[in-house]
């Protein structure tokens, strides 16, 4: 693990035991890389409040810690392109841009574990499939982080405002 990507002032997931998160470290107890988690709570929680080009950047500025090829780097690329596909829907009305992006995202998170540092992917690879097909399976739809779908609060907004 990289010195830059710990953060153990992070806290543990609300309920479970996702992949990432690692009990049983002793002193260093927490998440294998502390900002991934801190990058993914504020960017959840800006997506599901429709923040969607700040939700983008909280994954992005996160994804460039990681080199090509990792697991890390995969699933950070693909929910930066989750984001920027409902960006696209939502803010431009841009389908064919949506369902661009949104391929690309589930060859990204192709073989990242189903509970990625939270994140219930299974259902974001399941709704993405969908708007494929249909993009208004996007209207209402939240992302489930730790098995409850968390709107942004004031600080979520600070957090991506920091990173410009």
């Amino acid at each position: 693990m990289d010195d830059h990507t710990r953060d153990y002032t992070v806290g543990p997931p609300t309920s479970g035991d996702p992949t990432g998160w690692q009990a049983d470290r002793g002193e260093s107890n927490g998440w294998e890389h502390g900002t991934l988690r801190r990058a993914v709570v504020h960017g959840v929680r800006l997506y599901n409040a429709g923040a969607f080009h700040e939700s983008h950047d909280c994954f992005e500025d996160e994804w460039y810690n990681y080199g090509s090829g990792s697991t890390e780097s995969a699933f950070l690329h693909g929910m930066v392109q989750v984001a920027a596909g409902a960006y696209k829907h939502f803010d431009f009305e841009n389908d064919d841009g949506m369902r661009s992006l949104f391929e690309t995202a589930l060859q990204y998170l192709h073989g990242v574990p189903d509970d990625y540092y939270g994140v219930d992917l299974v259902d974001v690879r399941t709704t993405l499939r969908e708007s494929l097909d249909d993009p208004t399976a996007l209207h209402g739809w939240a992302i489930s982080l730790d098995g409850d779908r968390h709107e942004a609060t004031d600080a979520d907004f600070r957090y991506a405002e920091r990173l410009d």
